[in-house]
């Protein structure tokens, strides 16, 4: 490997085009080929990285002997096969989107192709490196004094159209809380330091959507909801989500609570989506109120325009890319894993169940694998 890191990138939607900004915002990087079946989203990746070469089929990228590694952004229902397919193919050090999988039978497929890879895979969880959401995560315990209760809550805009509309439909995307929520699940999981045990979910779709039709389809994906999660060492977490909130002046709101206090992270959506008639965004808070001496402390935690510039994600992208290109260097470890993607998955559809059911799920980490257990 030379010191100039060579990058095959799989689909360049809307999130793939953000990975390729991101990536050139990277010293001693090349983007050297791009797989993407989709003419409009071709077009719209030259202009970003002119001097990619532009592959026919997965197989043409695969076959080229210069990529360090790979960026995996393509449709939900598209993941689990392509990655399959490089493990046949190459063993390179890979970041995937979320989520791995869709349905809960993808699971053996994504357990039996882990164990026989032979590079890092990191599943981008890009939300546990926006930076507010980092300086809550430092903070929590100290400010908590270990935490009990935790909320999440994404008031936030409706989906956006995607090639071919495979995000309006359950059957592609693996529904809501598998392809919004795993996000959530998986910073839950990070900031109890358990795993859940019993998930609790009331959701479904009552505004968008509603009146578009794909031939004599209507869009499926929830929009709206509430999740609770028991976690083994007894805290409590909670997500409240609704995607037709797009008015709102911060898009996550969370909150961790302990014996000693409470701290919050407000994180505003992307930029530019905010009214230009109302002036500059918002800049993300850290509001800590310990209980002695009571009063909230506020902290802005402003964000470097280019990285805000370069995506959707309060800067995120850019700070899992340094850190996935110190673990293709050799460097370091992945810090989000395939098993840490797939309990966000289960977690996720596990929540879709409790919906549908109107009863508790229960979950089982053993030593068989994670599997849905059963309703309670």
């Amino acid at each position: 490997m030379s010191d100039r890191i060579s990058y095959g990138i799989i689909g360049c939607g809307m999130m793939g085009q953000e990975h390729l900004r991101n990536i050139q915002l990277l010293p001693d990087t090349r983007i050297a080929a791009i797989f993407e079946p989709d003419g409009r989203m071709r077009q719209a990746a030259a202009l970003i990285a002119p001097d990619a070469a532009f592959c026919d089929t997965l197989d043409d990228l695969l076959a080229r002997v210069d990529l360090d590694c790979l960026v995996i952004a393509s449709p939900n229902l598209d993941h689990i096969g392509q990655l399959e397919r490089l493990a046949q193919t190459r063993h390179l050090p890979v970041l995937i989107e979320k989520p791995l999988f869709t349905r809960i039978e993808d699971r053996a497929r994504l357990e039996a192709l882990h164990r026989g890879y032979q590079a890092p895979i990191w599943v981008a969880m890009e939300y546990r490196y926006m930076p507010p959401i980092a300086v809550f995560l430092q903070k929590m315990p100290a400010v908590t004094g270990g935490l009990r209760m935790l909320s999440i809550r994404e008031h936030r805009f409706p989906f956006l159209p995607k090639v071919g509309a495979w995000n309006r439909f359950n059957r592609n995307s693996g529904g809501t809380m598998v392809e919004k929520c795993c996000h959530f699940f998986d910073l839950m999981r990070l900031a109890t330091g358990s795993e859940p045990r019993r998930v609790m979910a009331s959701a479904g779709q009552a505004v968008n959507h509603l009146d578009e039709r794909y031939g004599d389809e209507t869009p499926d994906v929830w929009d709206h909801g509430f999740v609770i999660v028991d976690f083994d060492n007894g805290v409590r977490a909670m997500l409240d989500l609704c995607m037709f909130a797009e008015g709102a002046r911060f898009q996550e709101e969370i909150a961790a609570v302990g014996p000693a206090g409470k701290i919050e992270a407000l994180v505003p959506g992307p930029g530019r989506f905010w009214p230009a008639h109302l002036g500059d965004p918002p800049v993300a808070q850290i509001v800590e109120s310990p209980r002695q001496p009571r009063g909230p402390v506020i902290s802005g935690v402003p964000v470097d325009p280019a990285l805000l510039a370069a995506g959707d994600h309060n800067g995120a992208t850019f700070y899992q890319h340094q850190r996935f290109n110190a673990v293709v260097r050799g460097a370091a470890q992945p810090e989000v894993g395939v098993e840490d993607g797939m309990k966000a998955v289960l977690m996720g559809l596990a929540a879709q169940e409790s919906a549908l059911s109107g009863q508790a799920v229960t979950l089982d980490f053993g030593a068989g694998g994670a599997d849905l257990a059963r309703r309670a």
